[in-house]
């Protein structure tokens, strides 16, 4: 009877710790890592194995540490089972036993010092992260703005530089662009009737400007080189100005209301009623480039009255030449004929 209870004791120390273990949810690796033996000995414990321990000596201290680690109380485990595990109580045994649990304890208690320090270090450790993600966050964000503010200064420089280029671009236009020179006009009246009035001028050297004032409801007609510059009727203080190109010659202008028109061409003021005395519908003509025409051809008459004379006199050199060479002829053959006379009577006397 005493056989069969030592027998089913024997059998429950392996099951008890198995159940232990697995209560606490610890793996046959998670043992071997927190007590360091190895798991073949932890199965051979939970099999009741323990002849496949290293020693008698190591079954006692191997079934103690199981026993601590799983949450039973060692000691009371190896009393409870004290007749049926080996009886290796020796010197050395002892010491290996106390070598043992004080180094486990060393290690439970390192290990506890080290995860309660580093629970202290956690808050630590999360404030620090949260404050380099701040200053992250502050570095980047003052990048960017930066970036920002280099761009818009660049954008600015390059609307100011291109405003100036713009600026400068157009005064040397300005300055380049020259003006056209305003003609001085010198109208000379050739004729001049009821219904009409002819000036002559001298070429344009440059356009210029032929200037309308009507002070009353006038219709108004302006040919040059007969194209129609401006055919229609104004209306009182309807200033209107056309442009007369440097190449016109004649400029024809005829005006309905005359005694309410004013004209001007090149800033001279064109005295087409006389002084008013022709207040209905007048005709202006204006020929450009007649009296340069006129000089012409005045020094073309001289020139040609001039070369006239020269032949003239050169006809009479020569006609006075020929005339003193035919008296010479004349007197040479008169003087050869006496001669001839004069032998021929010599001759004769000779006979």
């Amino acid at each position: 009877m005493s056989e069969n209870n030592s027998e089913q004791k024997h059998v429950e120390i392996g099951k008890k710790l198995q159940k232990a273990r697995q209560a606490k949810g610890y793996t046959l690796d998670d043992l071997q890592q927190i007590t360091k033996i190895q798991k073949r000995y932890l199965i051979a414990i939970e099999d009741e194995k323990f002849d496949e321990l290293p020693g008698d000596f190591y079954v006692r201290a191997f079934v103690k540490q199981y026993a601590n680690t799983v949450g039973l109380d060692g000691d009371d485990l190896l009393k409870e089972y004290d007749d049926d595990l080996p009886k290796a109580k020796t010197a050395e045994y002892s010491d290996h036993i106390a070598q043992a649990v004080e180094s486990r304890a060393s290690q439970h208690k390192t290990i506890g010092n080290q995860v309660s320090k580093s629970r202290k270090y956690v808050p630590t450790i999360i404030i620090t992260v949260v404050i380099i993600l701040v200053l992250a966050a502050i570095w980047f964000t003052a990048i960017a703005r930066s970036h920002r503010d280099s761009s818009t200064r660049i954008d600015n420089s390059s609307v100011s530089v291109s405003g100036e280029s713009r600026k400068k671009a157009s005064s040397s236009s300005k300055k380049t662009v020259k003006k056209p020179a305003k003609s001085t006009l010198k109208l000379k009246q050739t004729s001049r009737n009821e219904t009409s009035v002819t000036y002559t001028a001298a070429k344009l050297n440059a356009d210029t400007t032929l200037q309308i004032n009507p002070t009353d409801r006038a219709w108004m007609q302006v040919r040059a080189n007969n194209n129609d510059l401006l055919n229609r009727t104004l209306n009182a203080n309807d200033k209107t100005s056309v442009k007369v190109a440097k190449d016109t010659t004649s400029l024809v202008i005829t005006v309905g209301n005359a005694r309410s028109t004013k004209l001007k061409i090149g800033n001279q003021t064109i005295d087409f009623t006389n002084n008013g005395r022709y207040q209905n519908t007048r005709t202006v003509t204006i020929n450009f480039g007649s009296q340069q025409s006129s000089s012409s051809s005045t020094s073309t008459s001289s020139a040609s009255t001039s070369g006239s004379s020269q032949r003239t006199t050169t006809s009479s050199s020569v006609a006075s030449q020929s005339a003193s060479n035919n008296t010479t002829n004349q007197q040479s053959t008169t003087a050869t004929s006496n001669a001839n006379n004069n032998r021929q009577q010599t001759n004769t006397q000779t006979r």
